[in-house]
């Protein structure tokens, strides 16, 4: 599961425990390997250097064209492979795109484990996406209007930054216990509180 052993998820899914004992609000955390699998990305750099190569040949050298295609086509599956490899493949995507990627899959995550029919609308998403190396925090709205603005933000900037620094799993208890702290706050527990979303760390495999 990349950085987080089975301990560390463990102790992620006490950390949820533990803050939602404080609220009546829901936190779920999810951790994806990829939010996308970034197939064209080969392709498309192999195939758009590929078709700058034959200009130098054809204005710079007497080459034949037969010679100067084949050259073409073996820089291209050349190019294709290299690129092909995860990290390359990775290192090769606009960071605009794999922030949007993240933040796409964070969004259909917030759907898919229900955050937006907890009662009062107080369901938080962590959503941390392994190859993008991204985090992203979704709020519904009942939580969402009553916190500063800048306060998802300010958590994720601290979580990315506990990853840089190999505390993954520290990250993800902080993040969760500031979280609650919010959601306390505003949403403190009730006489009838039931627990609506799982509180283990939810892992996706693609």
């Amino acid at each position: 599961m990349g950085f987080i052993s089975s301990t560390d998820a463990e102790r992620i899914s006490e950390a949820i425990t533990n803050a939602e004992r404080t609220t009546s609000g829901e936190i779920v955390a999810v951790i994806a390997d990829q939010s996308s699998r970034y197939d064209h990305i080969p392709l498309m750099w192999a195939a758009l250097l590929a078709l700058i190569v034959p200009w130098p040949l054809i204005y710079f050298t007497w080459m034949k064209v037969q010679i100067i295609f084949l050259i073409q086509l073996v820089v291209f599956l050349a190019l294709f492979f290299l690129a092909w490899h995860p990290k390359v493949r990775m290192a090769l995507v606009p960071r605009s795109i794999l922030r949007a990627n993240t933040r796409r899959r964070a969004a259909e995550q917030f759907l898919a484990q229900n955050l937006h029919t907890t009662t009062g609308r107080t369901g938080v998403l962590i959503f941390v996406s392994l190859a993008e190396q991204r985090v992203d925090i979704i709020a519904d709205s009942g939580i969402d209007q009553r916190v500063p603005k800048g306060t998802w933000q300010s958590i994720v900037d601290e979580f990315t930054s506990e990853i840089g620094a190999g505390k993954a799993t520290d990250g993800f208890v902080h993040a969760i216990e500031r979280i609650g702290v919010h959601l306390s706050e505003h949403f403190p527990p009730g006489s009838i509180d039931p627990n609506e979303l799982p509180d283990h760390l939810i892992v996706l495999r693609d």
